[in-house]
């Protein structure tokens, strides 16, 4: 774990036996939330830098863990094709959700936490209702991977980002694409909205990140420095500021409102 303002790292965690595919803090930041190729999510103490649970029921790869708004439940997403939620208080997965026909890569919950959406190798987005487990809609549109998905702050749209090099911006309600953001020139792996839902912005393969405007469709900016695929982006709470991750193995932070 970095410190923002030093650009010092203050903590590493260890304990996972391969790759960490995914990292994400609770809504009150004093867990964070790990998903591996070893099969396994772990829950970490912020404070503390130890392992409090160690969660186990995936048969394969986990792409995705992501707490709910309320932090009492995490969702993951894995290369068996299943979606699991979990009450990480009893440390079992309560409901396993089925229906995608490859790898699940990336699971996110609506703000208010009744749904859960799901982006798959099977070049689907799966719309949840987590009460009951079952599919709400099946947005359809990419022609290749669906690596990352994301709900607007006030959950009534969907961002996804695709192998394709598209962004789509769907209605949920409605399960149509309203938008289609082209520009990248290579795999899209991650899109993230900002917190007022103005803006989105992407990661991609081709080195660098976008910064748009979700009214009109238009790249604002194109922020270029890394030397090698981008893999994850996100704002600061903010969202003055944008945080980028790439295979170049460093962490880039930019001031949005600047650069």
């Amino acid at each position: 774990m970095w410190n923002v303002v030093t650009g010092q790292a203050e903590q590493t965690l260890k304990g996972h036996s391969g790759w960490v595919t995914c990292v994400m803090f609770s809504p009150d930041g004093s867990k964070l939330v790990s998903a591996s190729n070893d099969s396994t999510i772990r829950i970490w103490n912020v404070a503390s830098g130890h392992t409090e649970q160690i969660l186990k029921g995936h048969s394969g790869w986990v792409a995705s863990a992501v707490f709910s708004p309320d932090g009492r439940k995490l969702a993951s997403g894995e290369e068996d094709k299943t979606v699991q939620i979990w009450d990480f208080a009893k440390g079992q997965a309560e409901r396993t959700l089925n229906g995608h026909s490859d790898t699940v890569h990336d699971v996110v919950f609506s703000p208010d936490g009744s749904r859960l959406a799901s982006a798959s190798h099977d070049r689907t987005i799966r719309v949840w209702n987590v009460a009951t487990g079952q599919t709400e809609r099946i947005l359809e549109g990419h022609s290749g991977w669906v690596l990352s998905v994301v709900f607007s702050p006030d959950g009534r749209k969907l961002a996804s980002a695709s192998e394709d090099t598209t962004i789509r911006v769907w209605n949920v309600a409605t399960g149509q694409a309203e938008q289609i953001l082209t520009g990248h020139s290579i795999s899209v792996p991650s899109v993230v909205f900002s917190p007022d839902g103005s803006k989105l912005a992407s990661a991609a393969a081709d080195k660098t990140v976008r910064v748009w405007n979700i009214n009109t469709g238009k790249a604002e900016q194109i922020l270029e420095g890394h030397s090698n695929w981008v893999t994850g982006v996100a704002f600061s709470p903010d969202g003055s500021k944008l945080a980028s991750a790439s295979y170049d193995r460093t962490v880039r932070v930019w001031n949005i409102t600047t650069e």
